[in-house]
């Protein structure tokens, strides 16, 4: 431990996003995860002589959306440049990037975490640039076989690819800003965030040295990890190994590496290009992309309303406490519903307290993701209304009439209530009766009670909701009961 504390680590991301076109960055093959090997493909896509790539303009809107989420500045005159390498999953033998004329240059990601004392700190992490590029297609490696089999659907996929300055200190710091980053690009409706799918990837640069010093150690890449958890254990295995070398007097190399999860460790994969070894120059078949003041000023009007925005809404004109809007505030499509919701209720509170409960729990990420709730906001309303109206309790709506509901949404939630003949009680007179006689028949309860024995209302409220067959108010049960009781 007081070896590594001698140390800091230097880190910068590079995070990979896939757009949300229905086709390629250069092509009009589907852009769709999921399809046969080798069928989301054309001789553009696999590179056949002669053919020409044209720029998918969606996939322009979409990076610089990223861009003035990020606040950065928009490079309103572009160019595509060829970087070049060979791997069987290129097929062009060269891959279409942003080299001197990254389409988003600078901005900031501000992120909130809690470091490994349990502090909370915040921080803005500093962007190098956005560039757009196009994906290489997809090695696959079976177990047991000497064959490596290759998918293209992927080859041309548009990404944009996030690099941040070298200003991360620590793992937490880089899961939260990864954090931030899918949560942006799902606000922003740019990409799906799906790390398991491969849609948001994440290589990680590291390089430590000692704590005072200014000169940036060798940077090791590290690729292949499939969540945010992953990219942290990664961080943090790869910090400890570079200080054990430096340590016991070995070099640092600089290679690209491959994280196991299965293990948590680092191995060797090749030595790390470096930019001399990519020979980029201006692609001859694309034409400069000129953002215009007019297109820039018709993608900024079609912003949404970014999460801090959504969280800030939530706090002053909701008037939801902390906790609840950043829950809320934390999917752009859980606000969404929320809102929708709140156009049919008054209670705020009420709609917070179901989406976090009973909503959320029968919402799996895909379905949020999907904008597919169990219930509509609609429905949801008309249950808030109900219990608020005195007509249901909130035990019987969220545990009798809610799961109803979501198996028959065409219904209103008063008719099941009166189908399921849930509609509380709340006559006074006939309350009064059924009072009467639950007392009449516990005498020696009535006793224990009046010499203190308080917690026996419980069993009178209970006995009035059984002869009532559960449709008394129990607020007005209790109520009843104890005004009787005093007499």
């Amino acid at each position: 431990m007081e070896v590594l504390e001698k140390y800091e680590m230097v880190i910068g991301l590079e995070v990979h996003c896939q757009l949300l076109t229905a086709t390629k960055i250069f092509a009009a093959d589907s852009n769709q995860f999921g399809s046969e090997p080798n069928t989301n493909i054309s001789v553009i896509t696999l590179g056949h002589p002669g053919t020409l790539p044209k720029l998918n303009r969606k996939a322009v809107e979409l990076a610089v959306r990223m861009g003035l989420a990020c606040r950065s500045t928009i490079t309103q005159y572009n160019l595509f440049a060829r970087k070049n390498y060979f791997y069987p999953d290129l097929p062009k033998g060269y891959q279409l990037s942003q080299d001197k004329t990254p389409v988003c240059v600078g901005g900031e990601v501000p992120v909130r975490f809690r470091d490994a004392g349990g502090q909370t700190l915040e921080k803005a992490v500093r962007l190098h640039h956005i560039h757009l590029e196009e994906d290489a297609g997809k090695s696959i490696h079976e177990a047991g076989q000497w064959d490596t089999w290759l998918d293209y659907n992927r080859a041309g996929t548009p990404l944009i690819e996030m690099v941040t300055d070298p200003v991360i200190r620590s793992g937490e710091e880089a899961a939260a800003y990864l954090t931030e980053v899918r949560r942006l690009v799902r606000y922003l409706d740019i990409c799906d965030g799906n790390m398991e799918e491969g849609s948001l990837r994440c290589d990680v640069n590291i390089s430590v040295r000692l704590k005072g010093e200014e000169r940036l150690g060798t940077k090791v890449e590290v690729k292949n990890m499939n969540s945010i958890r992953n990219v942290q254990r990664a961080i943090e295995t790869e910090f400890r190994r570079q200080i054990e070398a430096i340590e016991t007097g070995q070099p640092i190399i600089q290679e690209t590496r491959m994280f196991d999860a299965a293990t948590g460790q680092t191995a060797g994969m090749r030595v790390k290009e470096t930019m001399n070894d990519y020979r980029y120059f201006p692609d001859p078949d694309l034409s400069p992309v000129v953002i215009s003041d007019e297109w820039l000023a018709e993608i900024r009007a079609g912003m949404p309303a970014l999460p801090k925005e959504r969280y800030e809404k939530l706090l002053a004109h909701y008037g939801l406490p902390e906790y609840d809007a950043a829950l809320i505030s934390d999917a752009r499509e859980l606000a969404d519903y929320f809102e929708a919701v709140c156009t049919r209720t008054a209670n705020y509170k009420a709609a917070s307290n179901w989406i976090m409960g009973p909503v959320k729990a029968q919402t799996s990420e895909k379905n949020l993701r999907e904008q597919q709730f169990p219930l509509p906001a609609d429905k949801l309303a008309e249950l808030i209304n109900l219990v608020d109206s005195g007509q249901v309790s909130f035990s019987t709506a969220s545990q009798r009439m809610f799961p109803v509901l979501i198996e028959q949404p065409e219904k209103s939630a008063e008719q099941v209530a009166r189908e399921q003949n849930l509609l509380q009680n709340s006559n006074t007179d006939s309350l009064l009766a059924l009072v009467d006689e639950v007392l009449a028949a516990w005498p020696d309860k009535v006793k224990e009670y009046k010499k203190g024995k308080k917690g026996l209302l419980g069993l009178f409220v209970g006995e009035v909701m059984k002869k009532s067959k559960g449709s008394a108010d129990p607020k007005l049960t209790n109520e009843l009961i104890q005004k009787s009781l005093a007499l």
